[in-house]
């Protein structure tokens, strides 16, 4: 059998126009058979304009197919009126020949008048007269993995060649045996935009004249058995309302940053090791809804409602689970088909622009859950996107989660890996994002990871460490950290793997921060525990210090504890309602001063009741009983003292900025100690008493002299507590207690944390009588 794109030759010279083009028939071999079955792999060397002969003199053959066309005329850019062209019996096909042309066929100039079968008649630019657009250097970078920026390359993309504007598509599909684009502009119809393999990097390309900006299409694939299919756009940057599941051309936009000084700053300080860091952890679909309960608010009534609010309670960063594409609103957006795509759900891209744009402007940074892990099965995704595995595994023991149902990267793909860093650089550079918390880590790291004996692969060490993966998130964090500097990377990462925040030249995975799993686990658990319990759990208050200093820790009360049964924040708290607030009001305060930035998932600020639910707002009535605006007024406190006290997070990972005074009171189930700052003169005492026993004159052993007062006491009237406390403050005398050569002697509120420094303190919160 002849190739798909095989010979034609001349047979008749046709009637000559006023034009003074002659027109000919020309007899396929058996590329039409191709075309009309929608598999011709090769339709450039079919369609468009050819050099060929006529009767050994030069000429030019243009060839058109579409199969709604029912007559086309030829008009060419230096001729008189169009001449019909000559459409082949029983097929779509029409050709024509210019006799005497030679030359580049691509510098031929024409365009095609169209009648189509329902009618209508229209000027069209040919699709098949453009050359290739993506250079052999472009495909070198993405078969070498190194394209850093493939969202620019792949994908569809506004172009105007001279006055022919239109959009190139690209899409690698190395094993497909026909690619098309399809849409509204074609009638979903796959025959009529086969496009252009580029051999040997399995890239395909076209460019389609008189689209642009809102067109939806998706790829048609003819995989290697002759299956037909139809996949979304993995690099579209918009994608239509789900359930549907079409790419919609879309582009990075002309947005109007207003946050140049942010950015600067951003630049400039280089990161938040040592600043204050508490995050504000938003699923955007459920934070609230329109009147209704039902409608998503969108990203602009997001920005007018919801960063307001985040500024007025202190946070310095809003962390937001997956706004990526994802069809099935049940996971959260964790299930993600639109790497490159925020939500339709909330409105367009330049509206979440718009929406980091007013977060930035009102001091607040912004974090995005991007899931490099695992993604869905889902039929228009990348799940076998051209018949075969691409950028999954083939075998299930490698390729799939069999937990979640979703398959797991190939990151051993160079084209998979370029796939994933450029999607990390556009979501901070297009985007201006300034920072990525990466899910599932111990999932990438682990070959066996919730696998039983005989359901995993060993490395080629017979380990059980994905070094592809290792590899993958050292290169992930080096790139971020180099080409947008003052952006941070967070791992979820639950497991003892060493070094996750450690940079990659001291042999670390390179993440910025690294949630501390642990301490969240350890604490929550202790809180369940009836006070009388406690004084036999103590080391889990105490435990965290032991390795708090191994890795940059974020100490994280995410969505994953308030959901699947776990009970909300205040439900978990031991004691009757009263107890459980003030429980929680402990809770928070012993977060706020332990070394660790924050995070706090949306609803625990003034404890919600019911578990959190995706498909509908925070329980927003909760917030007029006193003593959930209590728990709301002492977070907004909290912060504004974690955010004006150096001691609370300039030394968050350096021992020095730490120092029990007693960590040994497990009857009292007390525990009381230092946070210091860069000067060492700049300290805080932190005392907490996880029963509901008021402790009269309890010692608690200070360094320096002087009158120490209550920046925060969380029993406090205002907080919803019974206002037990010290007066506000309280003088040290000078006894050696606790190594130190002075002691304080306090009233202990029950169920409660005090936070003292020595002298004035010009931003003094609520404290009780």
């Amino acid at each position: 059998m002849r190739p798909a794109g095989g010979a034609w030759l001349p047979l008749r010279p046709a009637s000559t126009g006023r034009t003074g083009i002659e027109y000919y028939s020309m007899r396929p071999i058996d590329p039409i058979v191709a075309l009309e079955r929608g598999t011709n792999a090769d339709p450039f060397a079919v369609l468009g304009p050819h050099q060929t002969t006529v009767n050994g003199e030069p000429a030019l053959v243009v060839r058109f197919f579409h199969p709604d066309a029912e007559a086309v005329d030829l008009q060419a850019a230096e001729a008189g009126a169009p001449v019909p062209m000559t459409r082949r019996s029983g097929t779509d096909l029409f050709e024509a020949v210019v006799p005497g042309w030679l030359g580049d066929p691509l510098t031929f100039d024409y365009r095609l008048r169209v009648t189509w079968k329902d009618g209508r008649v229209g000027d069209v630019d040919d699709a098949y007269r453009f050359g290739c657009i993506l250079s052999d250097f472009d495909l070198h970078l993405l078969g070498e993995g190194t394209q850093l920026r493939a969202y620019e390359k792949l994908g569809a993309h506004q172009m105007q060649f001279g006055p022919i504007a239109g959009v190139h598509f690209a899409v690698w599909a190395p094993n497909a045996r026909r690619v098309s684009v399809v849409g509204d502009f074609n009638r979903w119809d796959g025959r009529a935009h086969p496009m252009r393999l580029l051999s040997p990097h399995g890239v395909w390309e076209i460019f389609i004249p008189g689209i642009g900006r809102g067109e939806k299409y998706k790829f048609e694939l003819r995989s290697r058995s002759g299956e037909a299919f139809t996949k979304a756009d993995p690099y579209a940057m918009y994608f239509e309302l789900p359930p549907r599941s079409a790419s919609v051309v879309w582009g990075v936009g002309q947005y109007a940053w207003d946050d140049q000084a942010w950015m600067a700053a951003r630049v400039q300080e280089n990161g938040w090791l040592d600043r204050p860091m508490s995050i504000y952890e938003v699923h955007l679909g459920s934070w609230a809804r329109g009147a209704d309960g039902e409608r998503f608010l969108s990203f602009r009534e997001l920005a007018d409602r919801l960063v307001p609010y985040v500024r007025d309670l202190g946070f310095t960063h809003i962390e937001l689970l997956p706004v990526m594409e994802h069809p099935f609103a049940g996971s959260w957006g964790y299930q993600v088909v639109g790497f490159f795509a925020p939500t339709s759900r909330m409105g367009e891209p330049d509206e979440f622009k718009a929406f980091v744009d007013a977060c930035h402007r009102a001091g607040i940074g912004v974090l995005l859950d991007w899931v490099p892990g695992h993604f869905p099965k889902d039929a228009h995704g990348l799940a076998r996107f051209d018949g075969t595995a691409l950028y999954e595994h083939e075998d299930p023991r490698k390729g799939e989660h069999q937990e979640w149902g979703t398959l797991i990267f190939n990151y051993g793909r160079n084209e998979v890996r370029s796939f994933l860093l450029s999607s990390a650089l556009f979501w901070l550079e297009q985007y201006h994002v300034d920072g990525l918390r990466v899910d599932a880590v111990a999932s990438m790291l682990y070959l066996d990871y919730s696998r039983g004996p005989g359901q995993w692969v060993p490395n080629k060490h017979g380990g059980r460490e994905n070094l592809e993966a290792v590899d993958f998130l050292r290169t992930l964090n080096t790139l971020t950290h180099s080409e947008q500097p003052g952006s941070i990377t967070a791992a979820e990462e639950s497991t003892s793997w060493p070094g996750v925040s450690r940079p990659v030249h001291l042999g670390g995975l390179g993440f910025t921060f690294k949630w501390n799993m642990g301490w969240m686990h350890d604490i929550l658990s202790y809180m369940r525990q009836n006070a009388i319990y406690r004084r036999w759990a103590h080391n889990q208050l105490t435990f965290s210090m032991l390795y708090a200093y191994h890795e940059n820790f974020i100490l994280p009360f995410s969505h994953d504890e308030v959901v699947h049964g776990k009970g909300s924040m205040i439900g978990k708290m031991a004691g009757d309602s009263w107890q459980k607030a003030a429980n929680l009001r402990a809770l928070y305060g012993f977060l706020y001063g332990h070394p660790g930035k924050k995070l706090l998932f949306m609803g625990c600020e003034f404890g919600q009741w019911p578990e959190w639910n995706h498909d509908r707002g925070l329980e927003w009535a909760f917030i007029d009983d006193a003593p959930h605006r209590g728990i709301r007024q002492l977070v907004t406190d909290l912060n504004r003292l974690y955010r004006h006290e150096p001691a609370l997070y300039e030394l968050d990972f350096d021992p020095a900025g730490f120092q029990w005074i007693d960590c040994n009171d497990n009857e009292n189930s007390v525990i009381s100690f230092m946070r210091r700052a860069r000067d060492p003169r700049d300290v805080l005492v932190i005392v907490l008493n996880f029963t509901p026993v008021v402790r009269h004159s309890y010692v608690v052993g200070v360094p320096e002299p002087g009158l120490y007062l209550e920046a925060i006491n969380t029993d406090s009237e205002c907080y919803g507590g019974s206002n037990q406390g010290n007066g506000g403050a309280v003088h040290s005398q000078p006894i050696p207690a606790h190594g130190h050569p002075h002691r304080v002697e306090l009233v202990l509120p029950p169920l409660s944390c005090l936070i003292l420094k020595r002298g004035r303190v010009a931003h003094l919160t609520h404290t009780a009588a």
